[in-house]
């Protein structure tokens, strides 16, 4: 009830991007029901049935990762003092995002399931005059427990990595300074006072590690960085080191084909190392701004990227990764648009609808965040047009460094395709 009183009660923009949520899971969700049609329809072919299958898990894991994107941006669920001592701590506010993300993806697997039927005639005739007809199998009859359990795949798996996400973590321990040994004439209590936090004078507080929504230390870099770039550096030498096997010839989505199972593997894996790498270029990108004497405005424009690399560098890394994607397909088919078939454009536009959703959700919250700093920095006699400078700057650098990496990604992973 909690849940539903707080999808109800959501500021519009909050609703805005549930309902975008909700789009990318009806979206997954009539694919998936499309690759159970294609497997009734052709009985004798269950290997390419199981390949379309396969390709859903593409769209299944960017509606799963936008789902954790809205839930993390969420006002609603965030922890507050007020809330824990009505007994909604961490654990509470876990689960009931959690639910409310499970809410709005079944809301949106059920609306695909309505679709798909209407289309097949199962409510009120073949519409189009049957055009859908043969590509969804109207004329088999709809396994129900098949339907719903991979209609089901799509909320379990949100709501899982949104509870896991924002899983409640023990706080750090206090980094204690070494106090020397009381001397007399020294209270007992001296001590113990400067061992305690620095939130105040004896409080003995603990920062707070356990909010999602804390920014990442500026002096800290993220730790994704080596990690991306290994994944990133295995991903091209198996596709560079793929060579053509006719005999294992695995069919692709849109008319494409690969000469062997290692390059679309080697294709996953650089877009998995975009993504991990992004937070750390990020935080490079910042670090470079303020190289060299910096003025104000590199350095405010530094300071920012840095501080906020945690939160918009994982996002701009995935959708480098569907660029470098797009890019690639693009130059597969001879610089000329390509034809792909209206399922696999289906999935094409919800991958990069849902990677472009979560970059403008990180966006928007970073600027919410900044939202103290930068009212600190106009009553301080801050120009608009220095803010102003600096964010323009802070677009730009990201993409002189994002732009360039991403067409020499994608140029290397269209490389073994060509062949």
């Amino acid at each position: 009830m909690l849940a539903l009183r707080l999808t109800r009660l959501a500021h519009p923009a909050v609703q805005l991007r549930r309902l975008t949520v909700a789009a990318a899971s009806a979206g997954t969700g009539f694919l998936l029901l499309c690759s159970l049609a294609y497997g009734l329809g052709h009985p004798d072919d269950s290997g390419a049935a199981l390949l379309r299958l396969s390709w859903c898990a593409v769209p299944l894991a960017a509606t799963v990762y936008l789902a954790v994107v809205v839930a993390r941006t969420d006002p609603a669920t965030r922890p507050r003092t007020a809330l824990s001592a009505l007994g909604l701590g961490p654990g509470r506010l876990m689960a009931v995002s959690a639910a409310t993300t499970a809410l709005t993806c079944t809301a949106g697997t059920l609306f695909a399931l309505l679709l798909f039927l209407h289309l097949r005639g199962g409510l009120t005739g073949l519409p189009f005059d049957g055009a859908a007809s043969g590509a969804l199998a109207s004329r088999e009859r709809l396994p129900v427990p098949g339907a719903l359990t991979l209609l089901a795949i799509v909320p379990a798996l949100a709501s899982a990595a949104v509870a896991w996400s924002l899983r409640p973590r023990e706080p750090r321990p206090a980094a204690r300074a070494a106090a020397p040994a009381p001397q007399d004439g020294d209270a007992p209590g001296d001590a113990g006072t400067a061992e305690a936090g620095t939130d105040g004078p004896g409080t003995g507080a603990v920062p707070d590690d356990t909010d999602p929504h804390r920014p990442l230390p500026p002096r800290r870099p993220p730790a994704g960085l080596p990690w991306g770039i290994a994944v990133l550096a295995v991903g091209l030498t198996v596709e560079a080191y793929a060579g053509p096997s006719p005999a294992s010839r695995t069919a692709l989505p849109g008319h494409l084909a690969a000469d062997s199972a290692p390059v679309l593997a080697g294709w996953l894996l650089t877009a998995l190392g975009l993504a991990l790498a992004g937070p750390g270029l990020t935080h490079l990108c910042g670090r470079l701004l303020q190289a060299v004497r910096p003025g104000a405005v590199r350095l405010l424009a530094g300071r920012v990227l840095m501080e906020e690399a945690g939160r918009i560098g994982r996002p701009l890394g995935v959708v480098c990764s569907v660029a470098s994607g797009a890019y690639a397909a693009v130059a597969l088919s001879g610089g000329a648009a390509p034809d792909p078939g209206p399922l696999t454009a289906l999935g094409g536009l919800l991958v990069a609808g849902c990677a472009v959703a979560a970059l403008l959700t990180a966006a928007v919250e970073a600027r919410q965040s900044r939202s103290a700093t930068v009212a600190a920095l106009r009553r301080l006699g801050a120009p608009a047009t220095t803010l102003r400078s600096a964010a323009a700057l802070r677009a730009g650098a990201l993409l002189a460094l994002f732009v360039p990496l991403t067409l020499v990604i994608a140029g290397l992973a269209a490389l073994p395709l060509a062949r």
